[in-house]
C-alpha cells in the first residue's frame, strides 16, 4: 500500500486510527443514547436546571442500560485495542531506546491505563462506586504520565526522522491532556458540574487524537509472530518480533 509520499505504508498504521474512531464513535452513541432516554442533559445546556437529568459525565451517561450496555462494550474493546497498541509500540522502540526504562515505563503506564479502563466499563458508577472511581483513576493518571513518556520517546529515538513531525504534537496533546484533567478536578471540587463534563469529553476526544498519531511510525513497520521449534539459543518473543518488526521503505 502506498502512501501520500509515495513510499509502501504497513497496514499496521490503520490499527491506532481503528482504535481512535471506534472508541470515539461509541463514547459519542452512549452519550446520545442517555440524551435520548432523558439520562442526562445536553452539553449544550449552558447551566445545570434542577430537576432528574443529572450532568452529561461520561460515566453518568453509561451508568444504565442501553447505554450501559454500549458503554461496557465500548471500553472493553477500546481496553484490548489499547493494551495491543502499547506492546506493539514497545516492541518497536526496543531496538532503538538507549533508556529502556523508560520505554518499559511507557509500556506499564499504558498497560494500567487500559487495566483501568475495564474497570470504567464494567463496574458502573450506581453499581460500585469505588471500584468505577478506581478505573477513573488508573485511566486518567497512567494515561497522562503514558503521553508524556511517548512524547519524550519520540523526540528522543526520532524515527525515520520524524521525530520532531510526530514529537511536537504530542507534546502539545500531553499538555492539553494535563491541562484538562487539573481543571476537571478542580471543577469537580467546586461543584460546576456542566464545564467539568465538558472539560471531560475534551480530554478524552484528546486522549483518542493521541493514540491516532502512533500511525505515523506503524505505517513504516511490519509486525510478524514467529512459530518455530523450540532452541536452546532461540530468541525471546519480544527480541524475535523487535528483529522482524522494521518496515523496509526503502525497498521495492
Amino acid at each position: 500500500m502506498a502512501c501520500m509520499d509515495g513510499k509502501k505504508c504497513s497496514v499496521w498504521m490503520f490499527l491506532p486510527l481503528v482504535f481512535t474512531l471506534f472508541t470515539s464513535a461509541g463514547l459519542w452513541i452512549v452519550y446520545f443514547i442517555a440524551v435520548e432516554d432523558n439520562k442526562i442533559l445536553p452539553l449544550s445546556v449552558p447551566d445545570r436546571k434542577p430537576g432528574p437529568k443529572r450532568p452529561p459525565y461520561i460515566s453518568i451517561a453509561g451508568d444504565a442500560p442501553p447505554a450501559s450496555c454500549v458503554f461496557s462494550q465500548v471500553m472493553n474493546m477500546a481496553a484490548f485495542l489499547a493494551l495491543v497498541v502499547a506492546v506493539l509500540r514497545f516492541i518497536q522502540l526496543k531496538p532503538k531506546v538507549l533508556t529502556p526504562w523508560l520505554n518499559i515505563s511507557g509500556l506499564v503506564a499504558l498497560c494500567l491505563a487500559s487495566f483501568g479502563m475495564t474497570l470504567l466499563g464494567n463496574f458502573q458508577l450506581s453499581n460500585d462506586e469505588e471500584i468505577h472511581n478506581v478505573g477513573t483513576s488508573l485511566t486518567f493518571g497512567f494515561g497522562t504520565l503514558a503521553c508524556w513518556i511517548q512524547s519524550a520517546l519520540t523526540l528522543k529515538i526520532n524515527l525515520k526522522n520524524e521525530g520532531r513531525k510526530a514529537g511536537i504534537p504530542r507534546v502539545a496533546l500531553s499538555a492539553s491532556i494535563t491541562l484538562c484533567v487539573v481543571l476537571y478536578f478542580i471543577l469537580m471540587a467546586q461543584g460546576i458540574h456542566m464545564h467539568a463534563s465538558r472539560i471531560q469529553w475534551g480530554l478524552v476526544m484528546c486522549f483518542l487524537c493521541y493514540f491516532g498519531t502512533f500511525a505515523v511510525e506503524f505505517r513504516h513497520y511490519r509486525f510478524e509472530i514467529i512459530c518455530s521449534e523450540y532452541q536452546e539459543n532461540f530468541l525471546s518473543f519480544s527480541e524475535s518480533l523487535s528483529e522482524a518488526s522494521e518496515y523496509q521503505t526503502d525497498q521495492v
